[in-house]
């Protein structure tokens, strides 16, 4: 298998679709809708955008295609009706690896920003 950190760093919107997938296979739309309500409405991802991510994270062999979602725990809430003609996503073992060391990475970065008293300065964002 491929090292994981050979990926990094990953792009934010490649780690928002990996993040969206981390807990459960989800569809185009339900992964748009993961990211934006996560997210507060602060990063939102148009259509074309994501398909084009999905497919270099397919070719990456980041994420693989899900024939059936209900065995892979996918959105699927009480009361919503199964569309066959969704695709579900899910994380691969190194799908599930990169993302776990972009965090580690970003962890990294975040503790030399404390370090550095960054979030003690007055200006807010």
């Amino acid at each position: 298998m491929a090292d994981p950190r050979s990926f990094l760093p990953l792009t934010p919107l490649a780690y928002h679709v990996l993040l969206a997938l981390a807990d459960r296979a989800r569809h185009g739309y339900g992964i748009i809708q993961e990211v934006d309500e996560r997210t507060d409405g602060m990063v939102r991802i148009r259509t074309g955008t994501l398909y084009t991510m999905l497919q270099r994270l397919l070719d990456e062999q980041l994420v693989q295609p899900v024939d059936t979602p209900e065995a892979d725990g996918a959105d699927n809430a009480p009361g919503s009706r199964r569309d066959d003609r969704r695709k579900y996503y899910a994380l691969t073992e190194l799908g599930r690896d990169v993302l776990a060391a972009e965090t580690r990475r970003m962890e990294a970065l975040i503790g030399e920003a404390h370090r550095k008293h960054v979030l003690d300065r007055t200006t807010k964002i």
